[in-house]
């Protein structure tokens, strides 16, 4: 979100929720490139994305956010939190210093396993984690694109 609409959705989370649908919907069917896009959805990998992220010492909270939306409600599995523009701009350069190798390493199937960590496809059936550090590498432009525009970032997990 723009600074602007980032505060309006901080001070406002019914009015954050709208902004967010219409971004849904203004992008459900277009493929903007990353550093242009609006939303970005990690689909099913948030979870070992988490994970992953974690392992390396990640200094921002990409998956989840750091601070929570005063006042707003549970809009599927908890309330939305967010990252101020600073934020964005601190995980940008975090991801430009991060390789999408340096989250796998030294990861075995085994450890997303005892994490238990989903989806299925990471925890129970051992596969690689390619699908998730495509994510990942994903994130790499959205995250610059923010900060170059000094945006801020509403999260959800839904």
């Amino acid at each position: 979100m723009t600074a602007a609409e980032f505060e309006r959705a901080v001070g406002d989370p019914g009015r954050a929720y709208e902004r967010v649908q219409e971004l849904t919907g203004q992008e459900w069917d277009v493929d903007l490139p990353g550093d242009r896009a609006r939303r970005f959805e990690t689909d099913k990998m948030w979870h070992a994305l988490d994970f992953l992220l974690r392992r390396v010492g990640f200094p921002v909270d990409v998956v989840f956010g750091e601070e929570r939306i005063p006042g707003a409600d549970d809009w599927s599995y908890g309330p939305p939190r967010c990252l101020t523009p600073e934020q964005v701009r601190t995980a940008a350069e975090a991801f430009s210093a991060t390789p999408p190798a340096r989250l796998t390493e030294g990861v075995t199937p085994a450890d997303p396993a005892a994490a238990e960590i989903c989806p299925t496809i990471v925890r129970e059936r051992g596969e690689p984690l390619d699908e998730v550090t495509a994510h990942y590498e994903a994130l790499v432009p959205y995250f610059r694109g923010a900060a170059r525009d000094g945006d801020g970032v509403l999260l959800r997990i839904s």
